[in-house]
């Protein structure tokens, strides 16, 4: 068993999280969302995206979600130097 550190860096700084849901979000729920920048998608799905400071608040933004029974569609991690993260059907 390996003893590695979560993704966020012993800086305190924040990894920030690209959360993406089936249906719309109003931007009433910002603050409910601790903040996070809300993106409704012309697809129909809501993309939330902001820092996050541990593992424990990605938990407790995950548990909203399901308090509010919309689907999850995906969790993606950005890198600093990306605004989207990565799909897998994208080819280099």
């Amino acid at each position: 068993m390996s003893n590695k550190h979560d993704q966020t860096s012993d800086s305190g700084d924040s990894l920030v999280y690209q959360i993406r849901l089936k249906g719309y979000l109003d931007s009433q729920w910002t603050d409910w969302f601790g903040g996070l920048t809300i993106t409704l998608e012309e697809n129909g799905e809501t993309l939330l995206t902001g820092p996050v400071v541990d593992q424990a608040a990605l938990y407790g933004l995950l548990k909203k979600v399901r308090d509010l029974g919309m689907p999850l569609i995906s969790v993606n991690p950005l890198n600093k130097q990306e605004k989207e993260p990565r799909r897998e059907d994208e080819q280099s």
